[in-house]
């Protein structure tokens, strides 16, 4: 292990000298350099206004400004540039993080408040996205396990009236719009509204779809220690669900059917409908003491329907393919209400800044899923031709055998749980400054996690209570100002109902949860102002109860490690060149009942690396170039299933046209290589887009 952590930070130190990367600066939103001060006036991913080299834990942050000159358009454009962190498929409806080997598809914020529901979320709102690695319960609760994801939405700004606007096209037939506007309501109050259409479009067959969001939002200045902020979003996601290829013999991608979509072109959809309500009230009782009350109301009624390939065998049968499918609803209320204490008082020469903070989340979620059901051989699978198209469209096709068969989705139910939740926690946490050169950091969260699950289709209840204190301790030492070594533990943990929360069925429900711990050591290093390096040494151990095959009232704990390394640098070279970069070694092995199995856990590359670098030639024209590589690693935990090694090269240019219109070229996949960036299972591995440009305007009035 000592030596590939050598060997990594090797191959690091090279990878980022060649590092080049991107801001455009924006008039109205503030650029964050990794070394600086988080936005202070936000609920942001660490509720303190600590700065970036005090705390004691990887994290990165994209402005608004890398997410424009990228050309980003979501969240699995911008892990694709975060180290440590990679993307699974999603089954094609969803965002899927894997946070240091650890997938998720709940661990998503907005403003600091929970937003778990399987969507993919949009970018147009954005100040900034925060991606922290580790556990992270005491400030987030369950979950987090391997990380989160937080988005710091756009904010009223008071004394100013500005619009400005985004449109683009890509050569897939993608277009979108955004419009960001802020007007004056009184001396003390201000009204912004950001919204955003897309139509999608890409290189797959009978792929489509639309996104339209608006998000008004108000901020006024009660007094001069006293702001309130309200937001409503709305959000309308349709789009067309492709799981993408099989696997051969030789557990690869079987790339002659890197053209052919396995799917129904009528059948294959999700949609989301989404209203989400923000409100925070913030207080100053003095300069060292704050206060602030947050409450979030999300509701969200989401559909996907969909066939996908379940069996290939490229040796017995190369030119058939197994389609199973179901249909999934999901209505879900989130009600979120956290309040905050923040202050700092002096014990002698001691300083402290502490957080003491409550939440309180309700959640209400109904989801059902029927199977497919084919009228031919009267269960879930069917046999198809390997053809493009497949011979199946609007539930009805002929399969391989030569007869006529139909799907029906209303036949064949799979489950259909209501779902009630309640979650009380308080947390307390003490940044102590010992000296200049020495803090720590103390603190622990207590959570209360209640659940009921009512499946309908059983006619059974289950309840279950969890009661959890997990703990963060932090050291660091700073020998200068602008450079601190950190070391840290954090734990977390996640309930067996899951992260969609209808998993307590059967013995579960007599299960504790798993349970996270981290331990982390790093070093953060502000080279200049503008300029940050960032490395870490990290651990993640699993913990995980099962039942005894030999004595079901006894439990086995069956124990899982993830180790690795990352590095981050990111800053101005020069006031014209501008640089981001991240290498990232991540390892592991699986564990089961019997002990280590000698297999590596799936969706872990080994290596990551990425940079993205602007340089500005004159004072209207910019150029950027960028390359994210990940080494290969395994679609499933028993590594028979291999997603292949990729190496992607992006390019970007603009020109201000005046100070108020600039025109931009984003390219992807620069050499227009066949690759294949994630998967979901062994025989649902997408396809990544060839090369594409997307030609975009932009300008404010």
């Amino acid at each position: 292990m000592t030596n590939k952590l050598k060997y990594s930070a090797t191959v690091c130190v090279f990878a980022l000298m060649g590092a080049v990367g991107n801001a455009v600066a924006d008039d109205h939103d503030e650029i964050i350099v990794t070394g600086h001060y988080l936005y202070a006036d936000e609920v942001n991913a660490l509720k303190t206004p600590t700065p970036i080299i005090d705390v004691p834990q990887s994290l990165s942050i994209v402005t608004a400004d890398q997410i424009k000159f990228q050309g980003f358009t979501s969240v699995g454009d911008i892990i694709a540039y975060t180290p440590g962190v990679t993307t699974s498929q999603g089954e094609g409806h969803r965002d899927a993080v894997v946070f240091r080997g650890v997938r998720s598809t709940a661990d998503f914020f907005i403003d600091g408040m929970r937003d778990d529901v399987q969507y993919y979320r949009p970018l147009y709102n954005l100040k900034q996205i925060e991606v922290l690695r580790g556990p992270n319960a005491l400030l987030f609760g369950r979950g987090g396990t391997g990380g989160v994801l937080n988005r710091v939405t756009k904010k009223g700004v008071i004394g100013e009236s500005f619009t400005s606007y985004a449109a683009g096209v890509d050569t897939f037939g993608a277009f979108d719009l955004q419009l960001d506007s802020n007007f004056e309501t009184g001396e003390s109050s201000a009204l912004r509204v950001n919204a955003f259409y897309e139509q999608l479009k890409n290189h797959r067959d009978f792929f489509d779809g639309e996104r339209f969001g608006v998000n008004p939002t108000f901020k006024k200045e009660l007094s001069s220690a006293t702001t309130l902020n309200l937001s409503y979003e709305y959000v309308d996601h349709e789009r067309f669900i492709d799981r993408g290829i099989p696997t051969g013999t030789d557990g690869r991608p079987v790339e002659a059917f890197s053209d052919i979509v396995f799917a129904d072109p009528e059948e294959n959809v999700t949609q989301l409908q989404a209203h989400l309500f923000r409100g925070k009230l913030q207080h100053a009782f003095s300069e060292k003491f704050k206060a602030n009350v947050s409450a979030f109301y999300g509701d969200y009624d989401k559909l996907y329907q969909n066939l996908y390939v379940s069996g290939y065998d490229q040796a017995g049968a190369p030119d058939v393919v197994t389609l199973d499918g179901y249909v999934d609803t999901t209505q879900r209320q989130n009600f979120t209400l956290a309040g905050n204490l923040i202050g700092e008082v002096n014990t002698g020469s001691i300083h402290h800044t502490v957080i003491a903070g409550a939440e309180y989340i309700n959640t209400n979620s109904d989801q059902d899923r029927f199977n497919t059901f084919w009228d031919t051989t009267l269960d879930d699978n069917e046999i198809f031709s390997i053809a493009r198209p497949l011979n199946i469209s609007g539930n009805v096709g002929v399969n391989a055998a030569g007869l006529s068969t139909r799907n029906d989705f209303t036949v064949d139910i799979n489950d259909d749980t209501r779902v009630g939740l309640d979650v009380v926690s308080a947390y307390i946490q003490d940044e102590i400054e010992l000296g200049d050169m020495f803090n720590i950091v103390l603190g622990a969260r207590f959570d209360s996690f209640d659940i009921a699950v009512n499946n309908v289709v059983a006619g059974d209840i289950r309840t279950r209570k969890d009661e959890e204190i997990s703990p963060r301790l932090g050291a660091i030492f700073k020998p200068q100002e602008n450079i601190s070594i950190y070391a840290s533990y954090s734990e977390t943990f996640l309930p067996r109902s899951g992260e969609q929360f209808a998993n307590i069925n059967g013995s579960n429900d007599a299960l504790d949860p798993d349970t996270y711990t981290n331990m982390e050591a790093g070093l953060k290093w502000d080279i200049s102002n503008d300029l940050s390096l960032t490395a870490a040494l990290f651990e993640i151990e699993q913990s995980s109860p099962q039942t005894a095959d030999n004595d079901p009232s006894t439990l086995d704990i069956i124990d899982s490690q993830t180790q690795g390394f990352e590095v981050q640098f990111q800053g101005q070279l020069t006031d014209d060149w501008f640089v981001s970069g991240g290498y990232s070694y991540l390892d592991g092995e699986v564990v089961d009942r019997f002990g280590p199995t000698g297999n590596r856990p799936r969706e872990l590359p080994e290596h990551m690396v990425s940079f993205w670098n602007s340089y500005q030639l004159s004072q209207d024209l910019g150029v950027g170039l960028g390359m994210t590589h990940q080494s290969e690693s395994f679609i499933n935990n028993g590594n028979n299933a291999v997603l292949p090694a990729y190496t992607r090269f992006d390019a970007a240019a603009f020109y201000d046209v005046s100070e108020d219109l600039r025109i931009q070229i984003n390219i992807e996949n620069l050499t227009d290589s066949l690759y294949f960036p994630n998967a979901h299972s062994t025989h649902q591995v997408t396809v990544g887009a060839p090369i594409n440009a997307r030609f975009s305007v932009s300008g404010k009035f």
